[in-house]
C-alpha cells in the first residue's frame, strides 16, 4: 500500500469530522484495488488504476464527496449512486458528513470492482449531449462593478456564453447579499487577471 504524501497532507488539513471519512474511503480503495496509485489533481485526491482515473474524493467545510470517473456508464447494482443528470453535489455518494453516511463495505467494494472492470475493458465515459448555450443577461450590479475596471470588462465581454454563464450563476445563486457582493468583487478581480470562473480546475 503506497500513500501519496500530498493526499496524507490533504487529509490531515481537513476538518476533524472529515478525516475519518477520508481515511476510510482511502483504505477501501486500496483494499479492493491493490494496484491503485494515488495522485492529486485539481487540488483534491484522485486514485488511478492502470493509468486512468478510478475515483476521487474531496472534503468541504461540512461534508465530504466521493465519486467515480466512469459513473456515467456504471450499472450501480446497489442503486446508491447519484448520477450526473440528478446529483445534487460533487461525487456520486451525496453529501457525506459522518461515517454513518458511507455505504457498506460490500457496496463500495462492488462499485470499485465494477469501475476496475470497465477500465480493463477500455470503456470511456459517456459524452454529455450539449446544445447551444443560451446567453443569460448579466446582473446590473455585476456589470456596474465590471465597468469600473475596463480590463475586467473587456475580458468578461470576450468570454463565450457558457463561460460567462458560470460567472452569472455564481453571482445570482449567492444566498446572501454579503456573499453576492464578495462574489462580484472576486469576479472583477479574476476577470482583470483574465481568469475564467473555474480557472483553478483547468490544470493539475
Amino acid at each position: 500500500m503506497e500513500f501519496h504524501s500530498g493526499i496524507s497532507t490533504y487529509i490531515e488539513s481537513a476538518a476533524p469530522f472529515a478525516r475519518p471519512i477520508l481515511n476510510q474511503l482511502r483504505t477501501w480503495v486500496h483494499q479492493f484495488c491493490p494496484e491503485v496509485t494515488e495522485t492529486v489533481k485539481w487540488s483534491f485526491p484522485h486514485f488511478e488504476y492502470k493509468g486512468r482515473i478510478l475515483c476521487s474524493m474531496a472534503a468541504f467545510s461540512k461534508h465530504c464527496a466521493f465519486g467515480f470517473w466512469l459513473e456515467s456508464v456504471m450499472k450501480d447494482p446497489h442503486g446508491i449512486m447519484e448520477h450526473s443528470q440528478a446529483k445534487s453535489s460533487m461525487g456520486n455518494l451525496g453529501r457525506i458528513s459522518s461515517l454513518d453516511d458511507l455505504p457498506s463495505e460490500i457496496q463500495i467494494r462492488d462499485l470499485i470492482l465494477e469501475a476496475m472492470m470497465l477500465i480493463d475493458a477500455g470503456v470511456k465515459p459517456e459524452k454529455k449531449k450539449t446544445g447551444p448555450v443560451k446567453e443569460l443577461e448579466s446582473p446590473a450590479d455585476l456589470m456596474e462593478q465590471l465597468q469600473s475596471v475596463p480590463v475586467a470588462l473587456e475580458f468578461y465581454r470576450e468570454l463565450p456564453p457558457g463561460q460567462k454563464k458560470e460567472y452569472i450563476l455564481w453571482v445570482t445563486e449567492a444566498k446572501t447579499e454579503a456573499t453576492r457582493s464578495k462574489r462580484i468583487e472576486t469576479t472583477v478581480l479574476w476577470c482583470s487577471e483574465r481568469k475564467r470562473r473555474l480557472w483553478k480546475y483547468e490544470s493539475c
